[in-house]
């Protein structure tokens, strides 16, 4: 394969990317609405240990193991941060 042609693959891989990463935020300010009204804190150590040893876990190629967890914890440390300017914005 040319470089093209996986720079066109990866390039449908990131638009797919961006479409899910979307869906995850929309869930992620429903997650802020729900902690507004019962009081809960943004951050919560033990789910986000959860997530991380199950996207661990979910990693078939091993190489790719330690930049995936690293990856998906700047995502939810970028969930957390969005959590707190929505929660910013209702008050």
């Amino acid at each position: 394969m040319d470089l093209l042609a996986i720079r066109q693959e990866i390039d449908q891989v990131d638009q797919a990317l961006v479409t899910l990463l979307e869906k995850r935020m929309d869930l992620v300010g429903q997650v802020a609405a729900y902690k507004a009204q019962v009081g809960k804190a943004i951050f919560d150590r033990q789910r986000e240990e959860e997530v991380l040893e199950k996207i661990a876990g979910l990693v078939e190629n091993q190489d790719y193991r330690e930049r995936l967890v690293e990856t998906f914890a700047a995502i939810m440390k970028e969930s957390r941060t969005y959590q707190a300017s929505v929660l910013e914005c209702e008050k």
